[in-house]
């Protein structure tokens, strides 16, 4: 319990949530972002040309 009490009100607890939320946020932001980029169709390569 004296855990939890130091976690939610110390200084030092409260910027351990921060950054535990912000690592989380931040992984799921790029895994997002990644899957997007994999689901996308590939671009044509550079100096082809193409149909009109």
């Amino acid at each position: 319990m004296k855990m939890l009490t130091d976690l939610f009100t110390t200084d030092y607890g409260l910027m351990s949530i921060i950054g535990i939320f912000m690592m989380i946020i931040g992984t799921v932001g790029a895994a997002v972002i990644m899957n997007r980029k994999m689901n996308e169709k590939p671009a044509p390569p550079p100096g082809s040309k193409t149909p009109v």
